[in-house]
């Protein structure tokens, strides 16, 4: 018998009209349509792909079956992993890997409570990196919370499951109470944000010259906590912007 989920306000729901999922370097054109097809079971009708290995259509299309085939239709597909997450407010990583800087992370179902919230006016990302390794190091900085799937000894989940396992935890949510997180800055506000804090913060030496980008996580982490909204990010750049200034001020006195 199916499981009937009880009747809620659409409020206390993930938005699944705001939420795409977006594949980062797939591999194998089955796994894209077999990805579209989990999503499309879960109400998820937007798919992304980025720099993908092979997008042969009728491999897409022979495991994404029946309705699945509209989100291949649709599909959007990037070349750059920044200009595809661009619009999104709220990025989530899939990680199998934890450890280093991975030790803050979410269970698909606590994500899943968090984004009843979030998706009320903010578009969210669920990003998965390639089937051999996943995301690395590179692409974590743009994701505002990191999401690992519990498995038994068996731990290896091929991508279509891991999707299928997050988009049904989306699907079932619900919250008595719902708070509608405000409408965030999306990713392309706060990577030029990020851009010139990065610049002002290693121009006064808070942060280490050399790899600037490994200190910068943990700023990004800090506000990644919090969210920003886009008026905050214009706030900090413009306070960026005073600090140059004035730095610039202070050199040009120090060398009359």
């Amino acid at each position: 018998m199916q499981e009937k989920l009880n009747p809620v306000s659409p409020s206390a729901r993930v938005c699944l009209e705001r939420v795409a999922v977006v594949l980062f370097k797939p591999r194998l054109a089955e796994n894209i349509g077999a990805v579209a097809r989990a999503a499309c079971n879960m109400g998820i009708n937007r798919l992304v792909a980025v720099a993908p290995l092979d997008l042969d259509r009728d491999r897409m299309a022979m495991m994404a079956t029946g309705p699945a085939e509209r989100l291949l239709d649709r599909m959007e597909v990037h070349d750059d992993l920044a200009q595809a997450l661009s619009p999104f407010q709220y990025i989530v990583g899939a990680t199998a890997r934890l450890g280093g800087v991975r030790n803050d992370y979410f269970s698909p179902r606590e994500i899943a409570a968090r984004l009843v919230d979030i998706t009320a006016v903010n578009d969210v990302a669920l990003l998965f990196g390639p089937e051999n390794w996943g995301l690395t190091n590179d692409e974590l900085p743009f994701c505002h919370a990191l999401v690992t799937i519990p498995t038994g000894e068996c731990s290896s989940l091929n991508l279509a499951q891991a999707v299928m396992v997050m988009a049904y935890e989306l699907f079932t949510a619900v919250s008595a109470k719902p708070h509608p997180t405000p409408r965030l800055a999306n990713s392309r506000e706060l990577e030029s944000m990020y851009a010139m804090l990065q610049a002002t913060l290693v121009k006064i030496n808070f942060i280490s010259h050399q790899n600037p980008e490994h200190w910068m996580f943990n700023v990004r982490r800090l506000f990644s906590r919090h969210g920003l909204r886009a008026r905050e990010a214009q706030v900090i750049k413009g306070i960026c912007r005073q600090i140059d200034w004035y730095v610039g001020k202070r050199l040009e006195a120090l060398k009359k």
